[in-house]
């Protein structure tokens, strides 16, 4: 949907100067829009114990992780690189969480020096984290409400999680190998905006966590209900009322743990930083091929969700009020016919030279962007809160392109001595 009215009065008085100074494609992040909605999570749960941690995966850029590590929120990191990104920016021990999949004995060894929470996704996976850390968390694979996601798939097809049959072994061997403390993960959603189904499904894994507790003796220190929080994409999508999920979930901890009180966890990504970006560019052509073609200065190497999911992300050209709507497909130049960004999509009669923006992009965005044909990733942008923009990536060039190839290859195997 057009991008919050907040962000909307801040960026367009600037949206001039900025491409005629700095020039297309970029993105460009709203830092108070961002803080905002991370405020509007923990106030819901009203001092109650919670933390959030944000998915670094969604935009794992250091100046927008570090905004929110000042906020107090953690990182949910899923890979060696984004721990030790972390770590760069002086998230401390309890600061991450690693939920991590078909994992490495090594990753683990990473991810218990740096003090991260753990979250194994196999009962095989407690003999490569070794030695155990004191508190461990299992996820437990799509199930109920959660199963049938095209992304996160069902118990039968899933690569991620324990089995709920087999969850209450897990923790037994847990705790046989000498964990004390313990948590329960659960990936409940992708992108969900039905709050109710939300909520069912966050409750499913809290009442699940009390189960095992109870057959297996064990204590939960928390609950991760993951994250997976949608944005409305679409003008006629509503926002998510965090508000009303949170409550519901605070609701079921006092239900289904009466007497003690673990923690909420969360590990939103797009919930948080999804709204706040925009990727920013110029029509360069237009074609008329069967199909009317708006060619921009941006391609799926910027933003892929669209090409790759089909994923509908809404466009505007600002400042073409006025024109008569007419159905384009706009596309980038990639020699792939799913560069498009958008397909027989409504607008006012694009012309070289216009802005054209495609809105929603601050999460999955360039996070997912790559080199492919050389059509390299563009810069990254943050409008402070102090009304400044600010580089806080440069676009990528041909010196990146080729920055791993060494100028002289070399053996990577001794030689084999002469006979």
């Amino acid at each position: 949907m057009p991008i919050a009215e907040g962000f909307s009065a801040r960026l367009r008085p600037l949206l001039k100067d900025l491409v005629a100074a700095y020039g297309t494609p970029f993105h460009i992040y709203d830092a108070a829009g961002i803080v905002d909605t991370y405020r509007g999570m923990t106030d819901a749960f009203q001092g109650e114990p919670y933390r959030q941690y944000f998915a670094v995966k969604a935009l794992p850029n250091p100046h927008i992780l570090s905004l929110l590590l000042a906020e107090g929120s953690g990182l949910d990191c899923a890979s060696p690189v984004e721990l030790e990104l972390a770590g760069s920016l002086g998230a401390g021990p309890g600061d991450t969480v690693f939920t991590s999949n078909n994992t490495a004995r090594e990753e683990y060894e990473l991810a218990l020096k740096s003090g991260a929470l753990i979250t194994l996704d196999d009962r095989s996976f407690l003999a490569k984290a070794d030695p155990l850390p004191d508190t461990v968390a299992f996820r437990v694979s799509p199930h109920g409400l959660s199963a049938g996601s095209r992304l996160m798939g069902d118990a039968r097809a899933t690569k991620f999680g324990v089995p709920a049959e087999q969850l209450a072994d897990a923790y037994r061997d847990a705790r046989a190998r000498g964990v004390r403390r313990f948590g329960i993960h659960g990936m409940i959603c992708a992108n969900e905006l039905d709050v109710d189904r939300a909520a069912r499904a966050a409750t499913d894994v809290i009442e699940l966590g009390a189960r095992v507790a109870a057959d297996t003796g064990i204590e939960l220190d928390y609950v991760n209900v993951g994250g997976g929080l949608g944005i409305p994409y679409r003008t006629q999508e509503r926002p998510f009322d965090f508000r009303r999920y949170a409550d519901a979930i605070l609701a079921a901890r006092r239900r289904c743990f009466p007497r003690s009180a673990p923690r909420i966890l969360m590990e939103c990504g797009r919930y948080v930083t999804g709204p706040h970006g925009v990727l920013v560019t110029t029509v360069i052509n237009r074609c008329s091929k069967g199909r009317e073609l708006v060619g921009v200065d941006a391609s799926m190497s910027a933003l892929m969700r669209p090409g790759f999911y089909g994923a509908h992300h809404h466009i505007t050209l600002p400042f073409a009020e006025g024109r008569a709507l007419s159905p384009y497909d706009v596309v980038g130049s990639l020699c792939e016919n799913m560069d498009k960004f958008a397909i027989d999509r409504p607008l006012p009669d694009p012309r070289e030279g216009d802005v054209l923006l495609v809105h929603d992009t601050g999460a999955h965005g360039h996070a997912m962007g790559f080199t492919y044909n050389g059509r390299l990733r563009p810069a990254e942008l943050l409008l402070t809160r102090d009304g400044d923009v600010v580089e806080i990536r440069r676009a990528e060039t041909y010196d990146d392109y080729v920055s791993t190839v060494p100028a002289r290859p070399g053996p990577v195997l001794p030689r084999a001595p002469h006979a």
